[in-house]
């Protein structure tokens, strides 16, 4: 750690300004508090790497930890340095928070260089950042709201756990007239939650018990897969900690990446101004209805 100074005890509202500023106070010490640096989604280049490294050093115990979020925090900063750490770190070109009643950092999973992702993860994520994270940095809503995209339904990132989540899709097209009823179908062998079967000489495929991964892609030799639609799964509702809550997908294949960001934005305005103070979203969502907050939502 830099430096002792003599410990002070600090006032509620001392602590409450800090916490503001992406400090939470360590609960070993009255007047240390760690400091949240955001990322890029979890990605920062070699020379923010360095800057970090070096205000830990400067500023801190010389520890960085990361969070759930995919942000960096700083270990060990006695209150009277940490506006000198923001200031070093913004001369750096790095940014403090990620607390409050706000739109939270956005995090995404590796699905732009993933073999299974199915939509590039980092360019979305990262304009969902500028706009609703940097954007709205003074919109108060009535509690935090956490956004995550996903490449693909694998989930790695958990969005539907989170207040508004995006997940990759790709929805099979079937042509059954070219199907030839193989005895061991290659669609049906690539699937990995055994979907498609072959019955009575063609291949059967539920597409509402397809989560669309897009693994059966050029699988069959004969075409019986036409093609797919690309697109997004929105999620919304989902959170976890002392009450968890599986997020609902909106009834409607978002297949622009504009028709998203606008869903994403009608979806946090309705938030901010029919969710009452201290509820998340899913408990806005219960107390207005599912299918009332859909069709506000999608109209």
């Amino acid at each position: 750690m830099s430096e002792q100074k003599e410990k002070r005890s600090l006032t509620p509202e001392e602590i409450k300004r800090v916490k503001g500023m992406g400090c939470l106070q360590d609960k070993r010490y009255e007047d240390v508090f760690n400091l949240r640096v955001i990322t890029r989604n979890g990605r920062l280049t070699t020379a923010e790497h360095r800057a970090i490294a070096e205000a830990a050093d400067r500023f801190g115990s010389g520890m960085v930890t990361m969070t759930t979020r995919l942000t960096l925090e700083i270990q060990g900063i006695q209150y009277d340095r940490i506006e000198d750490a923001i200031a070093f770190l913004k001369s750096n070109g790095l940014n403090c928070g990620g607390t409050g009643a706000l739109v939270r950092p956005v995090v995404s999973c590796k699905g732009t260089t993933c073999q299974y992702g199915l939509i590039d993860t980092f360019d979305l994520s990262e304009k969902i950042h500028q706009k609703f994270y940097e954007g709205y940095r003074g919109v108060v809503l009535p509690h935090k709201f956490k956004i995550a995209v996903g490449g693909c339904p694998n989930n790695c990132v958990k969005p539907d756990l989170n207040d508004l989540g995006v997940i990759g899709q790709r929805v099979p097209i079937l042509d059954l007239e070219k199907c030839r009823g193989c005895v061991r179908c290659q669609v049906e062998a690539a699937c990995p939650i055994h979907v498609p079967y072959v019955e009575n000489g063609k291949v059967v495929l539920d597409i509402n018990e397809c989560n669309h991964c897009g693994r059966c892609k050029g699988k069959c030799p004969f075409g019986a897969i036409t093609g797919y639609q690309e697109g997004y799964q929105i999620y919304i509702g989902g959170r976890w900690g002392k009450k968890v809550a599986q997020g609902r997908p909106l009834e409607h294949l978002f297949t622009a990446e504009e028709e998203v960001m606008t869903l994403i934005e009608r979806a946090i305005e309705l938030f901010r101004t029919e969710g009452i103070a201290g509820e998340r979203f899913s408990d806005t969502i219960d107390r207005i209805g599912f299918e009332k907050v859909q069709e506000k939502l999608l109209q």
